[in-house]
């Protein structure tokens, strides 16, 4: 009787395939356990991933102050306008023949941020001079953008604020000011539209 109680235990688990633990298929209960958990904490992850990632996207009116389009039909040679990009000023200027030689007879190697008007330009469209109107040495708005405003000794834009002076290409040829005035990235939608930023 002692002979029939004992089994070797390699005999039931090598034969038996009829273990409630595993269908037919070879799965066991413990794989689709394992399976369903992963799948769950994936479900879980990307839930909370959603509205982090889509929280640091830009708001609707950053999204709308990212770009800025202005008509320059009205403004003629010899004028120079106003615009906000960014919450920041913009001048938009239209070069006449004059301004475009005298920008083009300084020598560059002379200047402290050397640029040459083509390089602050479109091309095809040198009388166009789009630039930010803050100055590079402190952010003061520059004078010389408005009707009547004093447009420094080289014609350009003048910053009341501690003296710099820049020529018709808003580059810097007096004062403290490091640079020249930025060049916002910009194109033309149209031959009366551009679109900065």
């Amino acid at each position: 009787m002692a002979d029939e109680a004992f089994v070797n235990a390699s005999d039931v688990t090598a034969g038996d395939t009829d273990s409630p633990a595993t269908d037919e298929n070879g799965v066991r209960r413990r794989d689709f356990i394992n399976i369903a958990a992963v799948s769950f904490a994936g479900v879980g992850g990307v839930a909370v991933l959603v509205p982090l990632v889509s929280q640091m996207a830009p708001s609707a009116d950053v999204l709308a102050e990212s770009s800025t389009e202005i008509d320059i039909s009205q403004i003629s040679a010899g004028q120079a306008i106003k615009a906000v990009f960014r919450k920041q000023p913009v001048f938009i200027r239209n070069l006449t023949p004059e301004e475009i030689t005298a920008a083009n007879k300084v020598d560059v190697a002379s200047l402290r941020d050397p640029q040459t008007l083509a390089e602050r330009t479109k091309p095809g469209k040198t009388n166009w001079l789009i630039t930010m109107g803050v100055c590079t040495h402190l952010g003061c708005v520059p004078l010389g953008a408005g009707e009547g405003e004093v447009k420094g000794e080289f014609g350009g834009y003048f910053c009341p604020c501690h003296g710099s002076s820049y020529d018709t290409a808003a580059r810097i040829r007096k004062g403290p000011a490091p640079k020249n005035l930025e060049v916002p990235p910009y194109e033309f939608t149209s031959d009366t539209v551009v679109k900065i930023g």
